[in-house]
């Protein structure tokens, strides 16, 4: 057990709390259709793919996801979240496995699906921007912020009663290539004149990884972006080194991304998606000491370091300074590109109630979003930031 994990695994285990707090038991009267253990599917890259959870050692790999009927002519496909694993220590310890330290979420919980969340998948909200979208909601249980396509064999570290050796399927594009054949064939294509993608934490990276596919299956809407809580800041050999990213194998659109995904770093998805997608809407939502991202940053630069500012040590500062130069340099290079920064440390806000409460004087990140969507093209849509958040701290 490494230094900081007292309190990283305070911060983490808090996170699962948020995560899965939404995935309540499902009632009767819910609106959410469940669609369990999908058939295997030859994908939109012309390669078969099987739905799989992550194999966890005591956890069920059943795959399953959730549809709400709205307008079939507005789709919001929504990415979960629930942290991430990539070597012996990380993917030995997941959410529900005891201890402080944990890590991810390892299997999506029978009977749940997300009429517990707030935010905008509170459909009785009027202020919600989709409230009457269809809507995917993609769960997440692979360790692999949605983009993997491996199975990887780990040691176990901490916990005696399991396996010395287990394998977890980071399968979270395989995941999504089987739910994008169901969205296909059920949401006529030709119909379709808005899409939103949006995910939160590790959806967030799903969701600013992933969109090129929606676009191509549905090249005639009005395409728009927002990733949660997921800045990507990240060090140089965790994105490229295996263990690290490459653990995943994580899968990119060659024609959006380049053909080395390996290549693209974490903060570069939307940066990369927005100059593909020019005509598209994206756009970042972040608080300014996100503890939840700060700790795993911290995980990645102890392990995996060094950081990108090597002139900052202080773990807060440097993921805040990395975090407002990304936004910045993103703002200045993409007109499609807007952010939203609010104070604080909570982590994610678009499955929160916070989602409807106006900071301060301005807008409350559903009133954002629905100028994000506004067809029309008359509704305010710029970025929002609360007072002295965009200064970056001095480092010493």
């Amino acid at each position: 057990m490494h230094p900081i994990s007292s309190g990283l695994g305070r911060t983490l285990a808090g996170a699962a709390l948020t995560l899965l707090a939404g995935l309540a038991p499902a009632q009767t009267a819910s609106p959410w259709q469940t669609i369990v253990n999908p058939p295997a599917v030859v994908g939109a890259d012309g390669q078969r793919h099987s739905a799989t959870c992550s194999g966890y050692p005591g956890t069920d790999a059943t795959y399953r996801f959730w549809v709400r009927p709205g307008d079939p002519r507005k789709l919001a496909v929504v990415f979960d979240g629930g942290g991430a694993c990539w070597d012996n220590l990380t993917c030995s310890k997941p959410f529900g496995g005891g201890g402080l330290l944990t890590f991810y979420s390892p299997d999506v919980p029978v009977g749940s699906d997300p009429s517990g969340y707030g935010g905008m998948l509170d459909f009785a909200n009027p202020a919600n921007p989709v409230g009457d979208w269809t809507v995917v909601a993609i769960p997440y249980c692979t360790g692999d912020v949605h983009l993997g396509s491996a199975d990887r064999s780990y040691r176990m570290v901490g916990n005696r009663n399991l396996p010395r050796n287990f394998t977890i399927h980071h399968r979270g594009y395989d995941n999504f290539m089987v739910v994008l054949d169901w969205i296909t064939k059920n949401v006529p294509q030709a119909g379709v004149s808005d899409l939103l993608v949006t995910g939160a934490s590790a959806g967030g990276y799903g969701a600013a990884g992933l969109f090129p596919w929606l676009a191509q299956a549905y090249p005639q809407a009005r395409l728009s972006v927002l990733a949660d809580a997921s800045q990507g800041v990240t060090t140089a050999e965790f994105d490229a080194a295996t263990p690290g990213r490459g653990a995943w194998n994580p899968q990119l659109a060659p024609w959006a991304f380049g053909s080395d995904a390996l290549s693209v770093r974490s903060y570069e998805l939307v940066q990369r998606g927005a100059q593909a997608y020019p005509n598209g809407r994206f756009a970042q939502y972040t608080t300014t000491g996100d503890g939840v991202q700060i700790s795993f940053y911290g995980v990645m630069r102890l392990r995996y370091g060094p950081s990108d500012d090597l002139a900052c040590r202080n773990l807060n500062k440097d993921w805040n300074r990395q975090m407002l130069a990304h936004l910045a340099n993103d703002a200045a290079a993409l007109p499609n590109f807007r952010s939203y920064v609010a104070p604080g440390s909570s982590h994610t806000i678009i499955a929160s109630d916070e989602f409807y409460a106006p900071m301060g004087a301005q807008p409350s990140v559903a009133a954002w979003m629905s100028g994000m969507l506004d067809a029309s093209g008359g509704g305010t849509w710029d970025a929002v930031a609360c007072p002295d958040c965009l200064l970056p701290p001095t480092c010493r």
